[in-house]
């Protein structure tokens, strides 16, 4: 049985790293040019050619997003960096313009998926795509399971993409100008500055300073603010309808998001391809753990409503861990040097998380802070952007694991 690509975000080197590290079969991610996660670091030609090389040396899949709505004199420099793309060998690009899937295929034989900003939610659509030579094609969010299934069976013979997990957005596939006409900063064009996030009231305009909070009532949502979407309890269903490729969304999160979300998913599918598939509760936990909003499954059963929105003072995220540090060096089988990314004391219980077992409690030792040209000092405590070296017998942990620790209570967050 083909197995499913779990295809990860990877908004810069590291990231990308931690993606497959923790068991992710491809990276989508963006170059310089092109790409609609204008607030990412993003990739230069030469991080690029990189990438890509470990990506093969891994025997992995990278996918360069081309999904901006360019004007007239974006469209100059597309030609010869689609070129470049095929030249060093990437496994496909992801295109959402007509313009731009035509600048591709006159220019490269590259693998073209047809971005979810195209909003196909049909399968005659998704057919023409095919026609035109795409590969695959990113079904938009706005779709049920009983939607997948006619297009996989209309269409059997193209790839199908679907998203499993990360942010939602407001607007049909993200085609949205609320951000252009508040801020200027188009999110056509990679530049969302995410208007729809804010907090919004309701003015009558004879009442005024007399704000009122929003509802929803039958006819529709009047608040913008979408819950994130996590599919771990119901993932086997949409393996079921054979897709090709399931997609977490988040290049400008970070790589505790990215390596967590990975591992999570990783696992289901695994334990789904093994047979029996049932459901774990730690998955879910381990998913809120991560930086997140409120959970929803999206449009996968139908139309959401109100319990997919946020209503409640919760719209910002929430987590239940931090990360603390991460391995770059594994000296012996007891030592290790840690980069830290959050501060941490001797004394603490931690947890290391890899990709090989469940997370597991250790109590983090006196560390050696390494200094520059080799000073080095024992210390109790270890702040943001330090390296230490530590002894910690049993840890058994491998280069690019991470250690994390409880920041709050767990909210139980249920998906809906």
């Amino acid at each position: 049985m083909k197995k499913v690509e779990l295809l990860a975000p990877a908004g810069n080197i590291e990231k990308m790293e931690m993606a497959f590290h923790y068991g992710a079969d491809a990276v989508f991610l963006g170059g310089k040019m092109f790409n609609l996660r204008a607030g990412s670091n993003n990739f230069s030609d030469e991080e690029l050619t990189k990438t890509v090389e470990y990506a093969h040396s891994l025997g992995k899949k990278v996918y360069v997003t081309l999904n901006v709505i360019p004007h007239n004199e974006e469209l100059d420099d597309l030609p010869e960096y689609v070129k470049f793309l095929e030249s060093i060998k990437v496994d496909g690009v992801i295109v959402a313009d007509l313009g731009v899937f035509q600048i591709v295929k006159e220019n490269s034989n590259l693998s073209i998926s047809v971005s979810t900003q195209a909003s196909n939610t049909n399968w005659r659509s998704v057919k023409m795509w095919k026609d035109m030579g795409a590969r695959r094609v990113v079904l938009a969010r706005e779709i049920s399971l009983e939607d997948i299934k006619t297009i996989r069976e209309k269409v059997p013979d193209i790839e199908l993409e679907v998203f499993i997990h990360g942010a939602m957005c407001m607007s049909i596939s993200g085609r949205c100008l609320l951000s252009n006409y508040m801020t200027g900063r188009d999110a056509n064009r990679g530049d969302c500055a995410q208007s729809c996030r804010w907090r919004y009231s309701l003015m009558e305009e004879k009442r005024p300073g007399e704000y009122m909070p929003v509802f929803e009532d039958e006819h529709g949502t009047f608040i913008f603010s979408s819950k994130d979407l996590c599919t771990i309890k119901m993932i086997d269903q949409i393996l079921d309808l054979g897709v090709d490729s399931l997609k977490i969304e988040g290049r400008m999160k970070g790589i505790y998001y990215v390596a967590n979300s990975v591992k999570a998913y990783r696992e289901a599918i695994d334990k789904y391809y093994e047979g029996n598939f049932k459901f774990e509760e730690k998955w879910l936990r381990e998913l809120e753990s991560t930086s997140h909003r409120l959970y929803t499954e999206g449009f996968y059963h139908g139309r959401p409503g109100a319990e997919a929105q946020n209503y409640n003072d919760r719209n910002s995220y929430s987590q239940t861990h931090q990360l603390v540090a991460k391995v770059i060096e594994k000296i012996s089988d007891d030592e290790y040097i840690l980069a830290i990314r959050n501060r941490v004391e001797a004394g603490e219980e931690l947890e290391v998380v890899t990709p090989k077992y469940d997370p597991r409690k250790i109590v983090l030792p006196k560390m050696i802070l390494l200094g520059r040209n080799g000073h080095e000092e024992e210390v109790l405590a270890a702040n943001p952007n330090s390296t230490v070296r530590v002894v910690m017998p049993g840890a058994d942990m491998e280069v690019l694991d991470m250690i994390r620790k409880v920041k709050e209570e767990n909210p139980g967050v249920e998906v809906k």
